[in-house]
């Protein structure tokens, strides 16, 4: 099995897990008969806290010899918080548990996305092509688990989570490519904590990854609460499946046509970040009006756009604009701000403007896109600088 696959595989397992994550959670913590309120800042508190545990577990990655033994790491402390999760009771247990499982994943992600962006560029595969393999996965799980919910009771939730989690940490051992972290030794702790600091200090990186960052943190609502929403509206939760496995198939869509033939062309990133801001808006001011179910189709194709293309460019910009030797530091701080601080707080309000005005809450994610769309204008003319050549 050739590199690409490997990594395929990884994105499957870990893809295959956020997939019943994303979506389901909140219908899981319901179950236990939490609120709106409760559910919002459980599921924060995690995304909150990787803006110290995502650059400290930057560098942590970043000491070891090879960048599959973080990863491998990872899956099994993944596997234990979720695991644990569905044995305790209680509000603070079920929150602690789940810092621990959610906190895991969501380091893994930027983790395998940097071997994943190394490996593509030693070996010249296309980098979208295994992580679409993920997306696919992703697609599998919410039709998967929306069936199974018909008839299974929500700790299935829990049972997908940790097995997915421990076929993570499986894979990572013995599936992905030897990749080191550096040429010769690990750099020193201090040392990868000064790139970590010389990243902060750049304004031109800051709002990039904030605007990259504002685009993604406005789906916070429609992660934790759209199931919620459409159940209320009557819609069932294979329905509910279906309609985000829509969205990630037009996802897989824009990974595997499209964006090998943007490359081809010359399409920038900058181009493909200010789409993704505006078909945030346009979507998520469209879900503030409850539409009915036809109409939630093309609004969920448009993931292609606010989440993909968002996503696609992100990497791009990020690489482009952090030194060769702080790509982990810069991938995990765009990751820290898009899918820790930023999110974090959207989802720790979502829960109360779920409880207040239903699905007029997406209007704050309207303008959480709008402020990222106004942030990403300025950066044309920095990223054709570092470019070299023009960016379109």
């Amino acid at each position: 099995m050739n590199a690409a696959r490997r990594l395929a595989l990884q994105y499957v397992l870990l893809f295959g897990a956020t997939g019943v994550s994303l979506p389901f959670a909140g219908l899981w913590l319901s179950s236990r008969g939490l609120s709106g309120a409760q559910i919002g800042t459980l599921l924060a508190i995690p995304m909150l806290a990787r803006i110290v545990t995502g650059p400290l577990l930057a560098v942590w990655a970043d000491g070891f010899g090879l960048r599959r033994t973080p990863i491998a790491l990872m899956g099994v402390v993944m596997t234990l918080g979720y695991g644990a999760a569905g044995l305790v009771d209680g509000y603070f247990a079920w929150a602690a548990c789940w810092f621990v499982g959610a906190t895991a994943m969501g380091v893994l992600v930027p983790l395998t996305d940097v071997l994943n962006l190394r490996l593509a560029g030693r070996l010249g595969y296309t980098f979208a092509l295994p992580r679409a393999f993920g997306s696919a996965a992703f697609v599998v799980a919410n039709m998967v688990m929306g069936a199974l919910l018909l008839t299974a009771p929500a700790d299935a939730i829990i049972v997908w989570l940790v097995v997915a989690s421990l076929g993570v940490a499986v894979v990572a051992v013995w599936g992905l490519p030897p990749e080191p972290v550096a040429e010769g030794e690990p750099l020193r702790g201090r040392e990868r904590f000064r790139g970590l600091g010389r990243l902060v200090k750049d304004p031109a990186f800051m709002t990039a990854i904030f605007a990259i960052g504002a685009v993604q943190a406005a789906h916070a609502y429609q992660y934790g609460f759209s199931a919620i929403l459409w159940k209320d509206e009557g819609i069932s939760e294979a329905v509910t499946g279906q309609l985000w496995a829509f969205g990630v198939v037009a996802e897989i869509a824009l990974m595997w046509l499209f964006e090998p033939w943007r490359r081809r062309v010359g399409i920038g990133p900058w181009i493909m970040l200010v789409v993704g801001a505006a078909a945030a808006v346009l979507r998520w001011g469209a879900m503030a009006f409850a539409p009915p179910l036809w109409l939630l189709w093309p609004l969920q194709g448009l993931h292609a756009l606010t989440f993909a293309a968002t996503f696609l460019a992100g990497i791009q910009i990020v690489e482009r604009l952090a030194p060769g030797d702080s790509q982990t530091a810069g991938q995990m701080l765009s990751s820290v701000l898009s899918a820790g601080v930023l999110i974090g707080l959207a989802t720790a309000a979502s829960g109360t403007l779920y409880d207040r005005y239903g699905a007029g809450g997406y209007w704050a994610m309207a303008a959480m896109a709008a402020a990222g769309l106004l942030a990403a204008l300025p950066l044309r003319r920095q990223l054709a600088r570092e470019r070299g050549n023009g960016d379109r």
